[in-house]
């Protein structure tokens, strides 16, 4: 096991009557190491205890980690499956009746199949979540593919980790989130932090963030806000939201200008450098300031203290890759690092704070619209022909790339798509332009939702299958450093609920391709198998088997055989993922927001998370602390701006953009620019801030700008409210 100096001795309490069961949280990328309590003569989780043992946070855990436990057993889950009749009730809570098992799968079996006899395979869609373990990610790809045999699959990672995803891939030509292990971040020099409140989305992280500074290194933070991290950071940039890549392009300039740039490393590891150094070279402090906002003295300054230390860390979040140029910004702040070779080696690199649970493995092994296991592309005909090698099926039956996430609702609008199997994901809230996401969904003509409780997009549902908490299954996620690590099962199944592999395996079976699926009775099973199809791709798990997962305290890919123990620090040996085993930097041309403030819209809104809450809320809004904490959204506004629209602290307003427009409680304070507001997305209904926001794609990873549109608000009379 891997001790570093946070490392402390210390013994879990054990209570009575109790076993403690180790796993880790059910919420973001972090993954925690806890102990589920769990009373051995009623079988029930009644409590949680850290895990001191775990080498990652050492016992740390925040509040939604605290209180995860309460959501196994908690009042609001679905036990049993449900099925509404009246079709014109979709959109609300009413209308579900209860159901047996073998009625709803008989009906959803009719349902697909008379919809794809009438309009084709393609009628279809599967659209699923990264907060699974790896094996029902995995399943969730082949169920699509060789039960359904459908193309339209795509998952909610696409709102979330697709951006870093397509600018590692462009840069590094390999999409792991982080090239070092999170043991390494207290030992850098310098953090280089752009669009992570890390202290709010990734708190157990920050004893090794404060620990840069406490060794005299340096934290520089990129971020709109004045987030906790950037008040104690040696540098903030305070830059426009969507104005990024100006930034990256600006301190790219200053390293090279002032004799930062690795020549040697430059000229054997990597292509690129000429042009890129053409481009920035217009990208003078002034001139990025221009575009970001940021005094020219602060873009100096960064560059001079990343470009000095002898070792640095460059980390980002949804700040900069939620923009339709998010591809762009991923690459341009990873140039940083290769221009001045502060990676592969320990202590340097490049890092993104995943934000689901496993958005790292979930986006690996099949559900994206172009991928299959291992990180195989569904255009690679070599790809497909391994794959349909495990699968038992010919490559002309593996249907083609299906279209992303967004692209899939505007396909049910259409009628393109009319049938859709929603797992472990709430679309209803987190997706952009909700106006048009809800309308797409009541327009479907049959909806299947997997879910443990009634999320807003389960209101949309025709059928409601109750599946497990993550405590009631097992398998394997893999966090945010590229560490595949074994959730374990603390209790049974609460009333009639099952996982979603199980639901999968039954229902192919209802599909009559029950063939493909039948010998895969536990998660195992689906492990062994999964384990297989990633054989030989990019994403390699075939030799992280469950044993050496609990053996080394996770196992970081890649990880080939039975004799690799797996793979922390990426690119020791300078050899990169391209044909040419050199890692490309990126000449990326400055494109301004998709929507820029006008006289009629005079605002930039950006959204984010709160510490008490996870995604859109389905699960954390339901847990009393949690909802103590943070009951409602609202609108961060600058005191100069209040003063100018005539508004007081706890005020109610009219926040609007184009596409839509909630009311919120104004929360003044001098953290947001004055240009800007800020409201947190994690609240359903007519509280969502996803009616106000844009769905601009970005060309490559196509997820939408979430970060910045253009806005207005305008004071509401309390008596107009009520």
């Amino acid at each position: 096991m891997q001790r570093d100096k946070f490392f402390k001795d210390v013994e879990n309490l054990l209570h009575p009557n109790e076993t403690l069961v180790k796993t880790h949280c059910a919420y973001c990328g972090m993954q925690c190491g806890m102990n589920l309590r769990v009373n051995r003569a009623t079988n029930k989780i009644i409590g949680v205890e850290p895990r001191y043992d775990w080498p990652v946070t050492v016992g740390k855990m925040c509040p939604k980690g605290v209180t995860a436990y309460q959501q196994t057993n908690h009042d609001d889950r679905i036990l049993t499956p449900l099925i509404r009749d009246d079709a014109s009730l979709k959109g609300t809570k009413e209308g579900f009746r209860e159901a047996s098992w073998d009625e709803a799968y008989d009906l959803i079996a009719k349902k697909f199949s008379e919809l794809q006899k009438k309009y084709g395979k393609d009628s279809l869609s599967v659209f699923s979540g990264v907060s699974m373990t790896n094996e029902k990610c995995y399943l969730t790809g082949k169920f699509a593919r060789v039960a359904l045999g459908t193309r339209y699959i795509d998952y909610n990672g696409r709102f979330c980790m697709s951006s870093a995803a397509g600018g590692f891939l462009r840069s590094f030509g390999v999409d792991r989130g982080s090239t070092l292990p999170w043991t390494d971040i207290h030992e850098t020099d310098c953090l280089f932090l752009a669009g992570s409140n890390t202290a709010e989305c990734h708190p157990t992280s920050m004893f090794r963030v404060w620990n840069v500074q406490e060794r005299g290194g340096y934290i520089i933070v990129a971020d709109p806000r004045e987030t906790p991290v950037a008040r104690r950071a040696d540098v903030h940039l305070d830059l426009k939201p969507g104005t990024d890549l100006a930034l990256a392009n600006g301190i790219l300039n200053e390293l090279i200008q002032n004799g930062y740039a690795d020549e040697e490393f430059i000229n054997n590891h990597t292509n690129g450098f000429e042009e890129t150094k053409e481009l920035v070279k217009d990208f003078t402090p002034e001139y990025t300031s221009e575009l970001t906002g940021v005094a020219p003295e602060k873009i100096i300054r960064a560059a001079e203290i990343y470009g000095r230390s002898p070792n640095a860390v460059v980390m980002f979040a949804r700040g900069i890759e939620q923009q339709h140029k998010g591809v762009d910004n991923v690459s341009g702040y990873t140039n940083m690092a290769l221009v001045t070779g502060k990676i592969g080696r320990p202590k340097s690199g490049v890092a993104t704070f995943t934000g689901q649970g496993n958005g790292q493995g979930g986006r690996e092994h099949g559900q994206k619209a172009d991928l299959l296991p291992g990180y195989r592309k569904i255009t690679n005909p070599e790809h497909v022909e391994e794959v349909c090698n495990v699968w038992n099926i010919t490559p002309e039956e593996m249907p083609k790339p299906g279209v992303s996430a967004y692209e899939m609702f505007e396909l049910m609008e259409q009628k393109t798509i009319r049938g859709l199997y929603l797992l472990c994901s709430n679309p209803a809230v987190s997706a952009p332009n909700l106006n048009f996401v809800r309308r797409a969904m009541k327009n479907l003509d049959f909806m299947l939702c997997s879910d443990f409780y009634l999320s807003e997009s389960a209101e949309f549902a025709d059928v409601i299958l109750p599946s497990v908490t993550w405590s009631e299954d097992e398998g394997t996620v893999t966090n945010l450093e590229g560490r595949i690590i074994k959730i374990n099962k603390a209790q049974e199944p609460i009333g009639k609920s099952k996982p979603d592999w199980q639901i999968q395996v039954e229902l192919a079976e209802r599909l009559g391709r029950g063939r493909y699926f039948s010998h895969l009775k536990t998660a195992k099973d689906v492990a062994d198998e999964f384990r297989l199809a990633s054989k030989g791709g990019n994403a390699d798990y075939y030799g992280a088997t469950w044993d050496k997962i609990d053996k080394q305290d996770g196992v970081f890919w890649p990880c080939k055989d039975a004799n690799d123990k797996g793979t922390p620090h990426m690119f020791l040996d300078k050899k990169f993922y391209h044909a040419d085993g050199k890692a490309k930097i990126c000449a990326l041309p400055y494109r301004p927001p998709a929507e820029e403030p006008d006289e009629k819209y005079p605002l930039r809104l950006t959204t984010g998370r709160v510490v008490y809450h996870y995604l859109s809320g389905n699960q954390t809004r339901r847990i009393q602390f949690l909802r103590d904490m943070c009951p409602e959204p609202y609108v961060e506004v600058h005191p100069d701006t209040a003063k100018k629209y005539n508004m007081d602290h706890e005020d109610k307003v009219r926040l609007y953009t184009r596409r839509g427009e909630a009311i919120y409680k104004v929360k003044i304070t001098e953290a947001i620019r004055e240009d800007t507001v800020f409201v947190p997305y994690h609240f359903g209904h007519e509280q969502s801030i996803n009616l106000l926001t844009i769905a601009a794609l970005d060309p490559m990873s196509r997820m939408p700008e979430f970060k910045v549109c253009a806005a207005q608000m305008e004071k509401v009379e309390i008596k107009k409210v009520q």
